[in-house]
């Protein structure tokens, strides 16, 4: 028997199934107003981008992490005297987008439930394990995907290990992601499939080059288009 060419479909969480990158450009603009008497927007948001890079080998990803960025860049940019009104107001931000109702983004949740059952689905997602869960929970998905894998860092190690662990290898599997650093690139370097879901909002810690001669390589609009491209892999390999 001649072993299926595709048997695990990966999904990325943040602005691939929901919303996310815009809650955290909001909460930096309410950042920055903040500050407003203590530099320019532009140097602000430049000092909380350059700490919230030094911040991830420690932090992780997340809200939490993003928290305590924003809290080191106000004590930097005051010179030690920010006011602990201001730390307040910081961690309130923080609990606003820890409590934010989760907003879907178009096709996710009729894609996923269409897929389930056919394929092996796993979610692989960095970020605050509490967080990622609750997300999870109010998506209504979470009964769609046979294995949650929350990771401090993807990777094509990363890839290997769980397409290994929850298929048949990644060879016969497929990451679908808004992120071509974090889910498309290091997926096809682990022999799978890489599929770019563009969204409008990327971090800039995210951007990558797009391997477009990659064989392995596709990108589609919407998670509309999955559906089809999967079936075409599938019978085609």
């Amino acid at each position: 028997m001649s072993v299926p060419h595709l048997t695990t479909i990966g999904f990325d969480a943040d602005d691939t199934l929901w919303q996310n990158e815009q809650f955290f450009r909001m909460t930096e603009q309410r950042f920055v107003a903040m500050l407003a008497e203590h530099g320019e927007a532009s140097q602000v948001s430049a000092n909380l981008l350059e700490a919230a890079k030094r911040n991830l080998g420690m932090y992780g990803f997340g809200i939490k992490s993003f928290m305590l960025s924003m809290i080191e860049t106000a004590i930097e940019v005051t010179d030690g005297r920010v006011p602990a009104s201001t730390i307040a107001e910081i961690l309130a931000a923080g609990r606003d987008m820890l409590s934010h109702p989760i907003e879907p983004l178009p096709h996710a949740h009729e894609t996923v439930e269409r897929l389930a059952g056919a394929y092996r689905l796993v979610l692989i997602t960095k970020g605050d394990l509490l967080d990622q869960e609750r997300k999870l929970a109010q998506s209504g998905m979470g009964d769609l995907f046979d294995a949650v894998e929350i990771v401090s860092d993807k990777s094509a190690a990363t890839y290997a290990r769980i397409f290994s662990r929850h298929g048949d290898g990644p060879q016969t599997s497929m990451m679908v992601g808004n992120s071509l650093k974090s889910d498309v690139v290091p997926a096809i370097e682990a022999g799978g499939w890489g599929i770019h879901v563009p969204h409008e909002l990327t971090w800039a810690v995210e951007h990558a080059e797009a391997p477009d001669a990659a064989p392995r390589f596709r990108r589609i609009a919407d998670l509309g288009e999955l559906p089809t491209l999967v079936e075409a892999i599938a019978r085609t390999g």
